[in-house]
């Protein structure tokens, strides 16, 4: 199983961000290869998926925080965990 991790870096909108923050969670939540997702304590969002870097980067394209220009960089890349609990529980 590919792994493939998406770093958001946010642009400094929160009243835009608040309003949209159902729609973007519930997008994830609709996204059958998101492995977890969550915020960083820097303000960035890290979300990582099952799956091939374009499969992935086509579906967050869809992301409302992109939409409504939350999203001021991104990050994908494959990611390949060795070590750690994480990795049994997903099967790796």
């Amino acid at each position: 199983m590919a792994l493939v991790a998406v770093l958001y870096a946010y642009n400094d909108l929160p009243d835009v961000r608040a309003e949209h923050l159902d729609a973007h969670r519930g997008f994830l939540a609709s996204q059958e290869n998101l492995v977890l997702s969550g915020p960083t304590s820097d303000g960035s969002g890290l979300l990582v998926f099952e799956g091939e870097i374009a499969t992935v980067e086509t579906a967050v394209d869809d992301d409302p925080f992109l939409a409504v220009g939350l999203i001021k960089e991104r990050r994908i890349f494959e990611w390949t965990p060795v070590l750690g609990s994480w990795k049994t529980q997903l099967g790796l």
